[in-house]
């Protein structure tokens, strides 16, 4: 990994330092004219592409992964990596941001939220829609914005978001509230369940009753362990009894993100049923979440999802589906077997991504 320091206005002595992970995406893509395509652009040109870091009053760091990444082949062990990063650096520096790209982002953030516990110091995912190669590229200002929102301090001189965010086209997120909503737009991600932590216009308006408290009594720890053998399962009219036993006959399946209707509805047809039913026989965790961007599952109120919790199926409550994943991986990763404290911690908020 290429380590770069990026020339700003900060002092010898200057009181913030951030650290910024570049894992690629659109984001850093510029034209070459000689192969006609889109290519990765060397970061020690960063000032040149964006000339106004230069008068940032804080020290800024740039980390290169060696493997560049379009988000789309963003695995689990490219979390535990970025986890670990910023392990072996979180005493060196205050404020983390992270480049990466928009298709995935929403995950790798939920990721790092259940990985990190007690996390003091902002780590503020970003990227672009446009490349900064783009005349009307979206890449300068979420990315400044982002850099500022990492320094924010607050007046006990604590960092103004301790916890893993997303920060893009003015809004930050909570990371593990966070869903892709555009793909064309330049406001691609929203949170629906929960209020936005800052807005960015002349200021930055911070929502702080809704950041999480910055907790000095508690040591920082980094959890290495995910287990992916889980699947998400859309439920839709006219699922086939042969394709619902298929998925939940799925060697080493441990876990399900049931995707449903409405506030936590589903077929009641008896051989659905009793296929998941089954399912829950041999061990594997149902989570059942919406389908719906806003509002929460609600599993009991109505006849077609009462069935789901006689059967045990844990209500996923407001989890979006990139938080349902990752979090299901992350508790399996912990605890494994242990399938009674896996339903007991899906239904509590670890890192306040249920409200």
């Amino acid at each position: 990994m290429k380590l770069i320091t990026v020339d700003t206005a900060a002092s010898a002595h200057s009181p913030v330092s951030v650290l910024v992970i570049y894992t690629g995406g659109t984001f850093g893509m510029v034209y070459d004219r000689r192969l006609e395509t889109l290519v990765p652009f060397n970061f020690e040109q960063i000032l040149d592409r964006i000339p106004e870091l230069a008068r940032l009053r804080f020290s800024i760091s740039v980390l290169v992964l060696d493997e560049l990444l379009d988000s789309s082949n963003m695995q689990p062990e490219h979390w535990l990596h970025l986890s670990q990063i910023i392990a072996e650096r979180y005493d060196q520096y205050d404020s983390f941001v992270i480049v990466h790209g928009t298709d995935t982002m929403a995950y790798t953030a939920s990721a790092l939220s259940f990985l990190f516990e007690n996390l003091n110091k902002p780590v503020i995912l970003t990227g672009a829609q446009l490349p900064i190669g783009a005349a009307r590229t979206d890449a300068v200002e979420n990315f400044i914005t982002a850099l500022e929102i990492a320094a924010a301090r607050d007046e006990y001189n604590q960092p103004m978001v301790p916890e893993v965010a997303i920060y893009f086209h003015s809004l930050l997120l909570r990371g593990n509230r966070a869903r892709k909503q555009e793909s064309s737009q330049f406001n691609a991600f929203q949170s629906e369940n929960y209020p936005l932590l800052a807005e960015a216009g002349v200021t930055i308006d911070y929502n702080r009753p809704y950041i999480r408290s910055y907790q000095s009594d508690q040591p920082f720890r980094v959890h290495q362990k995910l287990d992916s053998n889980v699947v998400i399962l859309k439920i839709f009219p006219g699922i086939s009894a042969s394709v619902l036993h298929s998925i939940l006959s799925i060697e080493n399946l441990k876990g399900v993100v049931l995707e449903t209707y409405g506030a936590g509805n589903a077929p009641t047809a008896p051989w659905f049923l009793e296929a998941l039913q089954k399912a829950t026989e041999r061990g594997v965790i149902l989570l059942n979440v919406s389908q719906c961007m806003g509002g929460k599952v609600m599993q009991g109120r109505y006849q077609t999802s009462k069935y789901l919790n006689d059967m045990g199926l844990v209500s996923g409550a407001d989890l979006t589906s990139e938080a349902a994943v990752t979090k299901l991986m992350f508790l399996l990763g912990q605890y494994g077997d242990d399938i009674e404290r896996i339903r007991k911690e899906l239904s509590e908020s670890l890192r306040g991504e249920l409200s």
